[in-house]
């Protein structure tokens, strides 16, 4: 799927997979994207906290237009919560806002059975109130940005998915003032717009003794890994990275239509094709793919017609990228 770093970026761009380190957002990792590759054109598909590691899915020149397509796919994330202590920003980086007695803490960790029954409680279907220290505006106004004025924020709840919500053994340890708490490792696959800090709150409220995370790790979005992807060290000293064509990308993700050539010029053009009855995949998305790998656009097939959900454009004839690396 992947190749070797071009000295400039592809006509059709790219999807890139980056591991982010600790300590940087996600708009360095653009920024610092945008130089290697030479392009202002650079965006990703769903943001990861300073804290957090892991896979960032970033797009460059004409790729960005598979981003709205990616971002809604399941995530799954590792992670240590850390119970007997809440925080404000449910996180290590946030103010302690409440402490469990040592009692508290030493009866949950002589009764391990409860807090599997709490975990199943919010495995599934589950309704969730994101942390007060998102990016969801309020009134114009970002969550965070009112917290740290000093506001209460309370944001509605939503429905998300938690597929698979799966702990390891719960150990005792103590909290850098001292305190007794239990610390929890944890592996969670789930739909988007899950805050897997907001479900580390949650399980610590179900248990009553409060609970953070300590670590996040971000491990797959969707079909992609991050054991594939280019490390921060790489993108920051070397200035280059493996990329995937949008085909790739697209058809990793989508039912692959394979085209004629007259079918590719005819899409490309914005035509509808007339595939004929029983024409697969029927409902959702394809990506339409021209015999010489290109990618020519996301459609949907209904009734044996394909409509055009997002068109890509084919490079010109002679056309290396759109620019240098910096």
């Amino acid at each position: 799927m992947t190749s070797e770093p071009p000295t400039t970026l592809p006509g059709q761009g790219a999807i890139l997979l980056i591991d982010k380190a600790e300590g940087w957002t996600s708009h360095d990792v653009v920024a610092r994207a945008r130089r290697a590759l030479g392009t202002r054109r650079v965006g990703h598909a769903g943001t990861l906290d300073p804290m957090a590691t892991g896979l960032l899915v970033l797009g460059a020149g004409p790729a960005t237009r598979l981003l709205t397509h990616l971002v809604g796919l399941d995530k799954t994330y590792t992670a240590t919560i850390r119970l007997g202590i809440a925080t404000v920003t449910d996180d290590r980086e946030g103010e302690p806002v409440s402490t469990a007695t040592p009692g508290a803490v030493a009866e949950l960790a002589a009764d391990p059975a409860r807090l599997a029954v709490a975990v199943g409680e919010l495995t599934g279907d589950i309704e969730q109130a994101p942390s007060a220290v998102s990016a969801i505006k309020v009134d114009g106004r970002r969550a965070y940005e009112r917290v740290r004025s000093g506001e209460q924020v309370e944001l509605k709840k939503r429905p998300v998915t938690i597929h698979a919500f799966e702990i390891g053994e719960p150990r005792l340890a103590a909290s850098d003032g001292g305190e007794p708490v239990i610390d929890v490792d944890a592996t969670v696959r789930c739909s988007t717009g899950t805050y897997v800090r907001a479900l580390a709150r949650d399980l610590g409220a179900a248990l009553g003794v409060g609970g953070h995370l300590t670590a996040l790790r971000r491990t797959e979005v969707g079909p992609f890994g991050v054991d594939d992807a280019e490390s921060m060290e790489r993108l920051v000293e070397v200035g280059a990275i493996p990329t995937i064509a949008p085909a790739d990308a697209a058809t990793s993700v989508f039912p692959e239509l394979r085209l004629t050539e007259q079918q590719a010029v005819d899409l490309g053009h914005g035509k509808r094709l007339e595939l004929g009855p029983g024409a697969r995949p029927v409902g959702g998305l394809a990506a339409a793919v021209a015999p010489d790998g290109r990618l020519v656009g996301l459609v949907e097939v209904e009734g044996g017609r394909t409509r055009v959900v997002t068109n890509f454009p084919a490079p010109e004839p002679g056309s290396g990228g759109e620019g240098s690396r910096a």
